[in-house]
């Protein structure tokens, strides 16, 4: 018989930007799943991915198997109507992402361009599908997300030194800002390194609701070096927001945004496409008017950059919230127990993925099935079971799931 719900082993990736050792959630929660540990301290652990993208795909922990395997030899475990539109895949991926200094600027294409993109270049573009993503703070979580409203962005352009970056004519309107995202991206290292100087010289009274710009300059300077052209666009023309532990924001296809530093629990639609433009090695950076002409201008202020949590009517006992997109490809659940509390997941019409991101408990599965659960321990979870969790001591669940 097959098996609806399985444990799964993850993989992680170590990039440079990822949190050292054990300060990084990453670490923590790949290392307490079984056959993985312990943590190396010398590495950075920058992101736990969950599920079948083939660049680091999950196994079975009982068998090794591939789980996109699994699925192909088990289509009905994903459910008709994901089957119908995706075949036997999971349409989204989790991770789980720990960073100490910023994530290049970047934009995900949409679907159009993602598929343009693969068709011309597809060792590089490697998908056809466009990756909206949201990013839920496991800790504080600082970020860039969206533009700032257009208003306040031209008063800060009517700084002196800032006033080259403008285009000569015109109204100042989201075209108007795309041409300023594109001045300040192909800027000279001199001049962006000139330009930051002179802001820094400023008063912060003088940039009004946005006086942390000088000491924000400084301190991404020290990440990439003064002359980096993302820290212009990002100090800026960008939103600046610091979530706690809860908050999520959501990030559409074609949104700017680079995460700064935080624990998060991230997914997105599933693809790897990126275009990124800053906060990484000028040799890394894609093409300037790629980037600019993909640009969309959603959203504009910083509220409409956060996705705000709601109860779910997936949790029986009302301790289950949604972190739901305006996508169709998934949303997350976030069932969080006390000692000794009770919740019910109703079945899922979908496939979903699991990870216990504090504490531990257990679950019953339909025919009388009990399995153990753990903090960084990850399962799939086929459709139309219905979950019971229990905890002694406390709980903490994250659930992606699509329908």
């Amino acid at each position: 018989m097959t098996d609806a719900v399985v444990q799964l082993r993850c993989g992680v990736k170590n990039d440079s930007w990822g949190k050292k050792g054990k300060e990084s959630v990453v670490a923590q929660l790949w290392s307490k799943s079984p056959n993985n540990g312990p943590i190396d301290d010398s590495k950075h652990y920058s992101e736990m991915w969950l599920g079948t993208y083939p660049s680091k795909p999950s196994y079975l922990l009982s068998t090794g198997e591939l789980l996109g395997d699994y699925l192909k030899k088990n289509p009905q475990l994903v459910g008709k109507s994901v089957h119908d539109r995706w075949g036997p895949e999971i349409p989204f991926l989790p991770k789980i992402l720990s960073f100490s200094k910023a994530l290049p600027l970047q934009i995900h294409p949409d679907l159009k361009l993602s598929a343009q993109l693969h068709k011309d270049d597809p060792k590089k573009y490697g998908d056809t599908m466009h990756k909206p993503e949201i990013a839920i703070a496991l800790s504080n979580f600082e970020l860039f997300a969206g533009w700032k409203p257009l208003a306040h962005i031209e008063t800060l352009f009517g700084l002196n030194q800032l006033g080259k970056f403008l285009p000569k004519t015109g109204e100042f309107n989201d075209e108007a800002l795309r041409q300023v995202c594109k001045a300040l991206l192909k800027a000279p290292p001199e001049e962006v390194v000139q330009t930051t100087k002179d802001l820094q010289a400023i008063p912060e009274s003088h940039f009004g609701a946005h006086s942390y710009i000088p000491s924000l300059l400084s301190r991404l300077a020290k990440q990439y070096g003064q002359d980096d052209n993302g820290n212009l666009v990002a100090a800026l023309l960008m939103n600046y927001l610091t979530l706690g532990p809860g908050d999520s924001v959501f990030v559409p296809a074609d949104s700017i945004h680079a995460y700064l530093e935080g624990d998060i629990v991230e997914c997105m639609a599933r693809s790897d496409n990126v275009i990124n433009t800053g906060f990484c090695p000028a040799a890394d950076r894609d093409n300037v008017d790629l980037f600019g002409e993909a640009l969309s201008f959603v959203p504009h202020n910083a509220h409409d950059a956060l996705l705000p949590r709601k109860k779910s009517d997936k949790g029986m006992k009302g301790m289950t919230d949604v972190y739901a997109p305006p996508i169709s490809e998934f949303a997350v659940l976030c069932t969080t127990l006390g000692a000794g509390e009770k919740e019910t997941h109703k079945a899922i019409l979908g496939p979903s993925l699991m990870i216990v991101t504090k504490g531990s408990g257990r679950m019953n599965i339909p025919g009388d099935r009990v399995v153990e659960l753990n903090e960084g321990w990850v399962f799939f979870v086929g459709q139309g079971v219905a979950l019971d969790f229990g905890t002694d001591r406390g709980i903490a669940v994250y659930r992606a799931y699509a329908e």
